[in-house]
């Protein structure tokens, strides 16, 4: 018997492992986005596959991962890797991990820039209207 893949369980794994909130990810997202809708969102086991392309886009994660990743299946090839304390590792990969982690970063603080911005010039029309200009 295939187990289901539970795809907002998932979002929030890779959204966890990357370090974002649900509100830094429902601000990526764009309008009509907070947090009780991301948490509402990783509570569904399948998601809309433009929404989840739309997610993917956003934390640079292929809409693979989030549609096949099960956690229980890892484990278990996981823990039938150990041998005398010895782990067999066979993964083949062309993405640089290094590479991934730096333009991470840069996403990240580029989104952060961009909200102090947003922040900025929302005190700015604050102060505006506080002096009646």
């Amino acid at each position: 018997m295939e187990t289901k893949v539970h795809e907002g369980r998932n979002v929030k794994r890779f959204r966890e492992m990357l370090g974002i909130k649900q509100d830094a990810l429902a601000y990526a997202l764009g309008e009509g986005w907070n947090q009780q809708k991301i948490s509402l969102l990783e509570q569904k086991e399948t998601i809309e596959l433009p929404l989840l392309k739309q997610i993917s886009d956003t934390l640079k994660i292929p809409v693979e991962a989030f549609k096949n990743f099960d956690e229980d299946k890892a484990i278990n090839i996981i823990s039938n890797t150990f041998d005398n304390g010895a782990i067999a590792v066979s993964y083949t990969s062309n993405i640089n991990p290094v590479d991934q982690i730096i333009k991470l970063h840069e996403e990240k603080i580029a989104l952060y820039e961009r909200m102090l911005k947003e922040k900025d010039q929302m005190m700015d029309r604050l102060e505006k209207l506080i002096n009646g200009k």
